[in-house]
C-alpha cells in the first residue's frame, strides 16, 4: 500500500488500511457519544482521501477570512508563534469526519502537531462557548481513536 497524501499530510497507515479494507465507516451514533459524549451533531465519515482533500478546502475559506475567526481555524505560518488548541492550524490538518446536516459546520480532523505518523484526533466545540468554535482533543491519536471506537 503506497502512502496517500491530502493537503501534502501522509494520512496515516491504519487510516488508509480501514479504507482499503472498507472498514472506515461510521460505527453508529451511540459509540460515537460514548468517545465523543460532547459532540452534539450526527456525524459523517469521510470515505476517501479524495473525499478529504475536498472536505478540507472549507478550512481555508474559514482561515482565509478576517470575519470567520469565530471558527478558530488559521495558517500557523503566518504566525509569530505556533497555534496551540483551541485553535486549528489547517496548514496541519485533515477533516476526516464532518457533520452530516450540511451548514452545521463541525468536524473531526487529524491533527499533524502532535505527531505526524500517528496524529492526535481533534474535533470542533461549538456547545461549550456559543459564541466561539474551540477545537479540542477527541483523542491523542488516531489509533487510539480508531481502538475506542472498535473499527
Amino acid at each position: 500500500m503506497e502512502p496517500s497524501t491530502v493537503r501534502g499530510l501522509v494520512l496515516p497507515a491504519l487510516l488508509m488500511s480501514l479504507i482499503d479494507r472498507g472498514l472506515w465507516r461510521h460505527p453508529g451514533d451511540a459509540a460515537l457519544a460514548k468517545v465523543i459524549p460532547w459532540f452534539k451533531d450526527p456525524l459523517h465519515f469521510v470515505s476517501n482521501p479524495q473525499q478529504m482533500e475536498y472536505a478540507s478546502r472549507s478550512m481555508d475559506m474559514f482561515a482565509d477570512d478576517p470575519h470567520t475567526a469565530f471558527f478558530r481555524q488559521a495558517r500557523g505560518s503566518k504566525g509569530a508563534a505556533p497555534l496551540e488548541l483551541p485553535w486549528l492550524d489547517i496548514e496541519q490538518a485533515v477533516l476526516i469526519v464532518t457533520t452530516r446536516i450540511p451548514g452545521d459546520d463541525g468536524a473531526l480532523a487529524l491533527d499533524y502537531r502532535s505527531d505526524p505518523s500517528d496524529p492526535r484526533v481533534v474535533g470542533s466545540d461549538f456547545w461549550a462557548d456559543p459564541h466561539l468554535c474551540q477545537w479540542r482533543v477527541v483523542a491523542p491519536t488516531f489509533s487510539g481513536f480508531v481502538t475506542s471506537l472498535g473499527l
